[in-house]
Formats: C-alpha cells, structure tokens, sequence
C-alpha cells in the first residue's frame, strides 16, 4: 500500500515541479532543464528530484545553484499545489543518464559504419 502512495505521490511531484520550475523562477541562471524523475522516502520526508539540464557544465552548476536557492520558494509552491502535511525536504541531482545514453548510441552508430574511430 506505501509504495502506491509514494508512487502517486511521486508522479504528482514531478508533474508539479516542471511547472514551478519551469514556469514560475525567474533566475536566469536556470537553463533548459526537464525534470527526468523523482524518488520520496517512504515516510514522504524526502524526496530526490532528477534533472536533465542542457549546457555546458557550468551552466548545469549554475542551475543547480540556483535551484537550491529558490528551494523554499519552490516548496512553498508545491505544498499550496499538493495537499501533504509535511512538503519533504528537495534535493536537486544531475541526471546524465540522456547524455550517457546519446554517447553510447553515437558508438553503436560508429561501430555500424564500420569505423574504428570513435
């Protein structure tokens, strides 16, 4: 039964902070970002949100950074959004998993050409 909730509650976060995120912050530090995915605790105290961000690494840095500092903003937001007693605390963490997987597609591509640079 927890893990339905956390669940719902998941998809309802995630879906909630692409539209603060995205929407709302007007820190031009903030690059084109896509939140990729967001895991709570159990006890819904916690909760790891996964970006995307498109840059170079300091322009990745940059939005982290500024997305830290807007954290209190953006909780305040999503507590008055989603109905929880305790909003969980938010951790912003880069997810480099859509660069990992646009480098190994490049090697596969260069493996079927038949060449042995890549």
């Amino acid at each position: 039964m927890a893990k339905v909730r956390t669940g719902r509650v998941s998809e309802q976060i995630k879906k909630e902070l692409s539209l603060i995120i995205q929407g709302e912050l007007k820190d031009p530090r903030i690059g084109f970002l896509t939140v990729t995915g967001v895991e709570i605790t159990n006890d819904l105290s916690e909760c790891k949100v996964y970006l995307s961000v498109l840059g170079s690494d300091q322009e990745k840095e940059d939005t982290l950074k500024a997305l830290s500092k807007g954290n209190g903003y953006i909780r305040t937001e999503l507590g008055k959004r989603i109905r929880l007693r305790i909003v969980p605390k938010l951790f912003f963490i880069l997810d480099s998993s859509i660069a990992y997987g646009s480098r190994i597609e490049h090697i596969i591509s260069k493996l079927n050409e038949g060449k042995t640079e890549l």
